[in-house]
């Protein structure tokens, strides 16, 4: 369907369903959601090409300065959703948008969803028609959390501080009518002990009927006191960052309704799983996927995708700043809680940062879903710089035709040191911090074919050290804990 065609069926599905507003929604750079509300007499086909200047720069985080401020919000038709929790006189779509300089100014080069679209034309231009991607997203939801005495004690911590979480399936819920899911046993429990299965359903049914995003399961997952996963089918890169804040949007909602809060904070439980966003993706060329070959006797993996794979093995730990991109993140990336540590690939193996999976053999459908996984990432990211990155590795790897070295097909995390060195495995930064030093050190890959710019990195790397240096001021309950009697 053509662009024009897409903008037709907008203006027309606007009348049709009386449409009273149009949010325009789009992330900042750290991945955050943003919007302003239009109405929707405003919107009309010359709308879509001049956009609305209605945006502010300087007051989103990693934008523009106050002196460059005025930019511009141009729809896209193809991101249409009616938002099912509005209704009558209220009744209200959103659209992603594109950001513009203002003055028939060019695209601006932080705003994530233009990265994602560049890092789509790479792709074309190395010889692949498209990439596919999927997303595995976990997240909590929670009855209650309670920042003790309020949040502006949690964020200056100049006297006290702490936090209760509160969910009538953790296993420290005082007990009532509901089974408390034990530390790591909430993968697959059945209701009456998963009592989230309507809210996922909910979820699940307004990202199929309204927002058109394919779901293909959902379940509880491993953690106790709330934590679930919803499953979408692949899509191409940017419609499937556009799907990721979607879901999200979407998750907080339904929770919000239901006098809960979805959170996709990576760790916010101690002493059990976190959650991650582990990423399939593929390449094709046509209707073949350029992943796939039957002859390999290993996993059905083509040359190419191990070339992908050596890219984005060789570039981990800096891609880590980007797909791993809070200080709390590090503290999923342990051993021990089926988060990757260590820097090596495999087929089936799950303590691998690279698993490609092996379901079916010989078959169409083992050609049609020959993908790679990389499972560093938590939902926590900018899902446009997530992927943008990680194909802007794997096409790295490609075009330098980079070796990964033989799989890894034992649990790394019981290898001895010494034998990981034997290996040659590698490790996963330990922090945020040294994660943003390696992106310093490592991002030509990332400025190949103008994906990334400069600027956007540079900008990065400045939000995310303030975030580690406000983390690194303030002392801790477990602090008190260990050096209270010092």
């Amino acid at each position: 369907m053509s662009n024009a065609t897409e903008v037709e069926r907008v203006i027309a599905t606007i009348e049709r369903e009386k449409i009273r507003w149009i949010d325009l929604q789009f992330v900042d750079l750290r991945g955050r959601l943003q919007h302003v509300t239009i109405p929707a007499h405003e919107f009309d086909v010359d709308s879509f090409k001049s956009g609305f200047g209605k945006l502010d720069g300087s007051s989103i985080k990693g934008f523009v300065e106050i002196h460059e401020s005025d930019m511009v919000l141009v729809p896209a038709p193809e991101s249409f959703a009616i938002l099912p929790w509005t209704s009558g006189e209220h009744k209200t779509a959103r659209m992603m948008a594109d950001i513009y300089h203002s003055f028939g100014g060019p695209r601006f080069t932080r705003d994530s969803r233009y990265v994602a679209q560049k890092a789509e034309e790479a792709a074309k231009k190395a010889g692949f028609n498209c990439s596919y991607w999927g997303a595995e997203i976990e997240f909590f939801v929670f009855d209650r959390v309670e920042l003790i005495p309020n949040m502006l004690a949690t964020r200056d911590a100049w006297a006290s501080s702490g936090y209760r979480i509160d969910s009538k399936e953790a296993i420290w819920s005082p007990g009532g009518i509901n089974f408390p899911i034990r530390f790591k046993e909430g993968y697959y429990p059945a209701p009456p002990e998963d009592t989230l299965q309507d809210y996922r359903s909910e979820v699940s049914r307004i990202l199929e009927d309204f927002f058109g995003i394919k779901i293909e399961a959902h379940h509880h997952e491993v953690a106790t006191a709330g934590q679930v996963e919803i499953d979408m089918g692949c899509a191409p890169l940017t419609r499937m960052a556009d799907g990721v804040v979607s879901y999200k949007f979407v998750a907080k909602m339904v929770a919000y309704m239901r006098n809960m809060i979805a959170t996709f904070m990576p760790k916010p439980i101690f002493g059990d799983n976190a959650s991650g966003m582990h990423v399939h993706q593929s390449l094709w060329k046509g209707k073949k996927n350029a992943f796939y070959d039957p002859g390999d006797g290993y996993a059905e993996l083509s040359q190419i995708g191990r070339y992908y794979i050596g890219g984005v093995l060789e570039h981990c730990r800096s891609l880590a700043a980007l797909v791993a991109p809070t200080t709390n993140s590090y503290k999923r990336l342990v051993p021990g809680y089926e988060a990757p540590v260590y820097i090596a690939w495999s087929r089936s193996n799950r303590s691998a940062t690279v698993r490609v999976p092996v379901y079916y053999r010989g078959t169409k459908r083992a050609h049609d879903t020959k993908r790679i996984e990389f499972r560093a990432p938590d939902p926590a990211s900018n899902p446009y710089l997530c992927f943008a990155a990680q194909l802007a590795a794997g096409l790295d790897g490609i075009r330098k035709k980079i070796d990964p070295g033989d799989p890894v097909d034992e649990n790394i995390y019981l290898l001895p040191k010494e034998r990981r060195r034997q290996l040659g495995i590698g490790e996963l930064p330990a922090s945020l911090s040294e994660a943003l030093d390696e992106l310093e050190s490592d991002h030509n890959y990332l400025l190949a074919d103008g994906i990334f710019t400069k600027d956007l990195i540079e900008k990065y790397v400045e939000l995310k050290r303030e975030e580690c240096w406000e983390q690194a001021l303030r002392p801790t309950p477990f602090e008190f804990y260990l050096y209270l009697d010092s």
